[in-house]
């Protein structure tokens, strides 16, 4: 038996927007747009945040368990850069709407878009030392973005949702290697959420922070499982997405340095291992936390396989944090849910739709004491593709409290 993932899930909201669109309404440069590899990004709704995020996400795996499968998560650890209050963490609501037992760690990380990654790893390392054979972690990876970056290059690129994952000695998703990983990290000001509404963002610092980190992971983690070859080792990569465009760059920046591939043999060697991990973050944007994940849910269903193959993942935050690790998917892994069909469910919103759902995003943000949300206000939105289904919603803030309902 192998630690690892046993099963995992995605939230990708219930609405989006098409990001030419969005280019177009805010006057940015098009020549920026096939860059980005976007078409549309998620967005939520204004009853929506990190919590209902991860809930939405979790719920899935967890209605799945028998009794006594579910008495067996010890820990449930969430991954965040969208906190919500400076000591409780959204780990004890999340906890308390999925009927999680009361014999259970329950903590929140921090470490901007790397927090996915430590929540996972510290799972497995907790789930490993359990004397008890059955034990498990539930882990998700949850934001929720701002308004900080509206009007600039960053806004079309910063989707919603979550990862969810089910960390145990059954990995039926991926298994993780014992020991092999790399990482690398050292202090630098590339992105911050220094405030509620305020997003500071370098991009050309952040993009150079990304590849170096990229390159020196490796490294550390070739000496760490010497005889790793990056195009030979690994059926399939899957990175940290910001925007699969930055993806790609990476790819070809690495490949240039280990192999001095030329252009044509980068591509084919892009089209092979990397452009399936790609497809929902094209169609999503950036998850933050969950971007890497959701790009493993990604190439699980658009390039599933009958046979066992080895991955690397290259995992980053801002800031910064990184980690070069890798795995094996058994054959025939997938998601819960067909994500896929949960993409092509969104309705579509007109900017100026979108405008009016997200103006009101800070009311549902850290250090609000008085809420309520009424989704009446959401347009046909709600009731065509949230009411009913059984999502978790946001219902009101009560002197700091949050109160959430089922749709």
């Amino acid at each position: 038996m192998s630690t690892g993932i046993e099963a995992i899930n995605a939230y990708v909201g219930r609405a989006f927007v098409d990001v030419r669109d969005l280019f177009t309404d805010r006057g940015l440069s098009m020549s920026r747009f096939d860059n980005l590899m976007m078409t549309q990004k998620s967005v939520n709704l204004p009853c929506e945040d990190p919590v209902t995020n991860a809930v939405n996400a979790a719920r899935p795996l967890v209605a799945g368990l028998s009794p006594a499968e579910l008495a067996g998560i010890e820990l449930l650890v969430v991954g965040t850069e969208s906190g919500l209050d400076f000591g409780k963490p959204i780990s004890t609501y999340v906890h308390h709407h999925l009927g999680l037992p009361s014999r259970c760690r329950s903590f929140e990380v921090k470490h901007a878009c790397y927090g996915g990654t430590a929540a996972l790893q510290t799972a497995a390392a907790l789930v490993e030392t359990s004397p008890s054979p059955s034990a498990r972690a539930l882990v998700v990876a949850a934001d929720a973005p701002s308004n900080g970056a509206r009007g600039t290059y960053w806004e079309p690129s910063e989707g919603a949702g979550a990862v969810a994952m089910l960390v145990g000695r059954d990995a039926r998703v991926l298994a993780l290697d014992p020991g092999a990983s790399g990482w690398h990290t050292y202090e630098v000001m590339d992105t911050a959420r220094p405030a509620v509404e305020t997003d500071v963002v370098d991009s050309d610092l952040s993009l150079l922070a990304y590849l170096s980190c990229l390159e020196n992971c490796f490294a550390a983690y070739c000496d760490r499982v010497p005889g790793t070859d990056v195009v030979g080792t690994f059926d399939h990569l899957v990175f940290h997405t910001p925007f699969a465009g930055m993806v790609k760059g990476a790819h070809r920046t690495l490949l240039r340095k280990l192999r001095r591939l030329d252009a044509a043999g980068i591509e084919r060697d892009f089209a092979a291992r990397m452009a399936a991990s790609l497809h929902y973050a094209a169609r999503v944007g950036n998850l933050f936390s969950a971007a890497i994940y959701l790009a493993l849910c990604s190439l699980l269903e658009q390039a599933p396989s009958d046979r066992t193959r080895r991955i690397g993942l290259f995992s980053y935050g801002s800031g910064c944090a990184s980690e070069f690790f890798s795995g094996v998917v058994p054959a025939g892994a997938r998601p819960g849910l067909d994500i896929g069909a949960q993409l092509d469910d969104r309705r579509r919103l007109t900017v100026g739709e979108y405008d009016k759902l997200t103006a009101g995003s800070d009311q549902r943000a850290f250090g609000v004491r008085e809420a309520v949300f009424d989704a009446a206000g959401y347009g046909p939105v709600f009731d065509s593709h949230v009411a009913g289904r059984g999502l978790l919603v946001l219902d009101r803030i009560r002197d700091y409290h949050r109160e959430y309902r089922w749709a």
